[in-house]
Parts: C-alpha cells; structure tokens; sequence
C-alpha cells in the first residue's frame, strides 16, 4: 500500500492534477473568504465554510478520474492486479493519496481564519470543528467518487459520473429543507446527507456520531470500489 501511496502521491504533482485542484480551491477559498468576511467585516467563519462546503462537489471529481479509470487507459491496471497487492491495499493507497493531497489544500487554507484573527477576534474551537468536518466530508466525497468511477476506463467518463454523483448528493439533500417533502423523509435525507452531518460543525459542536458517520460511509465507500476491483480481477481470472 505504501508503494502506491507514494506513487500516486508523486504523480499528483508531477502532472498537473495537484496544482490545478490547490489553486482552484484557493481561487474559490479566497472569492467565499471575500464574499462572506471581508466585504461584510464579519468575523464569523461559519458561513465561509458553510459555502466553501459545495467546493468538494466540483473538486474531487479532479482527484479521483484518473486514480482508477488511468490505470485501464494506460494499460497498466493488468499488472497491478497480477501482483501479489489486494485490491483493498490497492484502493486504500490511492484513497490516502488523493486525501493527501485534499488535506494540504485545506492546510494552506488556515492563512484566512489567521489573516482575521489580526483584526478580530476567532473563536479558536469554532475553526478547529470547522476544518475537522470540511475535511471529513471531503474525504467522504473521494470515497463516494472511488465507488462510482471504479467500474469505469475513461477518465473523461470518471469524472463526468463522479460530477453527476456529486450533484445529485447536492440535490437530494435539499429536500431535507423542502416543505414539500414530508417530515419523516426529510429526517431520513438529513441523517444520510453529507451536507447535513457538516452542520453541526459548523457550530463548533464535536458531532462524534457526525465523525462516526463520515467514517463508515467512508469504509462502506472503499468496499464497494474494492469489490469492483476484485470483481474484475476474478473475471481476468
């Protein structure tokens, strides 16, 4: 696992997959920060990252089409599956890798609650359960990306799936605010949404079943994309 850590990890940034996904990111961090802080003068950082929290669904598409889909198109993919390597190592070292990349996205990011703290005053817990709920819900994004572009040989096709995927989280967990929905299941889509459990976080309140819950889909994620794996092991088989 630590193998293919290290290789894609230098892959990001020996192409241009890691830089285009950090400064795009900060491009964006750096328009919401301006929108919701410094043009107001406020220095309550909840609705930056409330925002900034739809980032993921257009970004993680960027580290995830080529992780398993560029395997196929490069004709690599039959000797990774011939070796030894389980195809959860396999998956787990490219998981780490793309979170790699996302958590020091995020780090650079701190330069803007810093920035405010200069001129007022932050609330230090609130950054902390703030940045601990973006980031697992990013790595919950990747997670649900790996599981929906695993049985795909296209990067194109990858990321155009994990886009839709995305949206289509994005949508459902409107209806958790929709009137028109009934209550019973707007409860259930908030209590499935990746956008719901980041809530709580947002309101510098350490949600361990918000923590619990981005972790198991986040397992369940990675199973369903190493049985995809192991299914088209078995079929070369």
């Amino acid at each position: 696992m630590r193998a293919v850590y290290l290789k894609e990890l230098k892959s990001y940034f020996y192409t241009a997959t890691g830089w285009v996904f950090t400064g795009v990111f900060l491009a964006l961090a750096s328009l919401v920060f301006y929108l919701n802080n410094l043009l107001p003068q406020s220095s309550d950082i909840a609705p930056f990252f409330s925002m900034l929290s739809y980032v993921w669904m257009l970004l993680t598409p960027i580290l995830v089409m080529r992780l398993l889909a560029g395997e196929k198109r490069m004709m690599t993919r039959p000797l990774l599956l011939s070796s030894p390597l389980s195809p959860l190592s396999y998956l787990l070292g490219k998981y780490f890798a793309a979170c790699t990349v996302l958590l020091l996205a995020v780090l650079l990011s701190l330069a803007y609650p810093a920035l405010l703290s200069r001129y007022a005053p932050v609330y230090l817990p609130e950054v902390f359960t703030a940045y601990l709920g973006f980031i697992l819900q990013g790595c919950a994004f990747i997670a649900l990306d790996l599981a929906v572009t695993a049985p795909l040989k296209s990067t194109m096709s990858a990321a155009a799936a994990a886009f839709g995927v995305n949206l289509f989280v994005w949508l459902v967990s409107l209806l958790s605010a929709s009137a028109s929905v009934p209550r019973a299941v707007g409860e259930a889509v908030n209590f499935l949404s990746l956008y719901g459990r980041f809530v709580p976080f947002l309101s510098a309140q350490l949600s361990f079943s918000g923590v619990l819950f981005y972790l198991l889909f986040c397992v369940c994620m990675l199973a369903l994309a190493a049985g995809a794996e192991y299914g088209g092991r078995m079929r070369r088989t």
